[in-house]
Formats: C-alpha cells, sequence, structure tokens
C-alpha cells in the first residue's frame, strides 16, 4: 500500500482529508507523525503555496505528498483575506480573532458576498515535475454574526448559499460534500483512483 504524506498540522483539515481518501488503496501519514514542522507559505496565490508546502514534505519524508493551501476571499475587500486567512488578525491570530477582524471590516457594507477557494496538489516527489492539480470554490456570503458550532476557521460566519444554513451548521458529512476542500478531494481522489488502479 502506497504511503501518502499529508502536509499540515491542522487537526480538522487531516480529519477532512483522511475521510475523504479512506476508500483509496493508500496510507495516508500527517507530517507531524514524523516530526516534520510547518513549511513556509510566501506566495501570493493558493497553488504556489499548496506546491511549496507539498514539496517540503516530500523532501522531508522521501514519500509522495499531497498538500492543499485555502482560504476565504470576500468580495467587498477584494479577495482579502485570500492567502492571509488563517492570520487575518495579525500575531497570536486565532480563529475568533479572524472571524471578529473580519466582522469588524465588513459591519458597514451591504455587499456580503465571499467564497472559500482550495487548491490541493499531488506529487510523487519532492522535484516532481508534473504535479496533479485540483480545485474547489463554495460560493456564500458574510453573517452579520456567528451561527453553528461545527467546523474552524470562517465556518461560523460563513453561510452556504444551497442551504441557507452557515458551514458551522452545516453536518460533517454534507460540509466534505459540497465544501471547497471536498469539491477539490474528489476531483484529486479521481485522479489518484486512475493513477494508483483502483
Amino acid at each position: 500500500m502506497q504511503k501518502i504524506i499529508l502536509s499540515t498540522n491542522n487537526v480538522k483539515k487531516l480529519s477532512e482529508i483522511k475521510t475523504l481518501l479512506r476508500d483509496l488503496p493508500i496510507k495516508t501519514i500527517a507530517q507531524s507523525d514524523l516530526n516534520i514542522g510547518e513549511a513556509e507559505e510566501p506566495y501570493g496565490t493558493f497553488l504556489e503555496n499548496a506546491l511549496t508546502k507539498a514539496r517540503f514534505a516530500s523532501k522531508a519524508s522521501n514519500l509522495p505528498a499531497i498538500a492543499d493551501d485555502s482560504g476565504l476571499c470576500v468580495e467587498a475587500l477584494k479577495g482579502r483575506p485570500g492567502v492571509l486567512s488563517a492570520r487575518f488578525s495579525g500575531e497570536g491570530a486565532s480563529d475568533k480573532k479572524n472571524n471578529d477582524k473580519l466582522l469588524d471590516l465588513l459591519k458597514n457594507e451591504k455587499n456580503r458576498k465571499a467564497h472559500y477557494y482550495c487548491a490541493i496538489v499531488f506529487i510523487t516527489s519532492y522535484d516532481d515535475p508534473q504535479p496533479i492539480i485540483a480545485e474547489g470554490v463554495w460560493q456564500g456570503e458574510i453573517l452579520s454574526s456567528p451561527k453553528g458550532v461545527n467546523g474552524f476557521g470562517y465556518d461560523p460566519i460563513f453561510m452556504d448559499f444551497k442551504t441557507d444554513q452557515s458551514a458551522a451548521e452545516l453536518s460533517f458529512e454534507l460540509k466534505n460534500k459540497i465544501s471547497h476542500r471536498g469539491q477539490a478531494l474528489q476531483k484529486l481522489k479521481h485522479k489518484l483512483k486512475i493513477l494508483y488502479g483502483k
């Protein structure tokens, strides 16, 4: 069975990825299990950061790697917080601080359209010249106050257009089907099935 390293130390993100890939003939390993730290994310695009994280983990482990970079893009803020979603409120950022900052910036804004975006990559080795790339977009808008207790990040203030619920009100199973990461992983999974013959 092929071992693949998952380039993230985010426990909830790891759970989402492992759940969606569990029926493939692969064994996924968190980079933290091999004492691999976090990669730098120096770029202004999700794709470049995802590829950087995958290469970092693959080089450190000598294994194929999967990495994603994702975030929230708000129309009225010209795409911010974008690649800085996890660090939006600065040093010592937390989900609550990030949410509070975003709600404050939008308090007098009528246009609350936003979307989550995910770029996910798979590489067979550190210097793989042909990474497999998949992406997902989840459309919605920013609520005026948090709702729900599930999920993480901006989920309590992001309302999904299709269900009229916040991402934090959705079940784990439903979120995995419709979210940006869920969409990207389903596309990646299809490509990995071809690669690994299942």
